[in-house]
């Protein structure tokens, strides 16, 4: 086997190795990246609510608005 196909070997072992224990538990920048898409979910969750609030509130002064202009 000549130098070349060796250490294109070995270098395909490491990345193999690499790739495999990338794998395992996660790290504290992994947590913090779930803890921030959770964050993310429920100011997503609170907007929708806000939305949908203010468009009830809105309906609720067009009808408003609508009686009295029809008294």
């Amino acid at each position: 086997m000549s130098w070349l196909k060796k250490m294109a070997y070995v270098l395909c072992l490491v990345a193999l190795l690499g790739a495999v224990s990338g794998c395992g538990e996660e790290g504290p920048a992994e947590k913090a990246g779930k803890k921030i898409d959770e964050a993310m979910d429920q100011a997503k969750d609170k907007m929708d609510d806000m939305g949908d609030d203010a468009k009830s509130a809105f309906d609720d002064l067009k009808k408003k608005a609508n009686e009295a202009m029809d008294n």
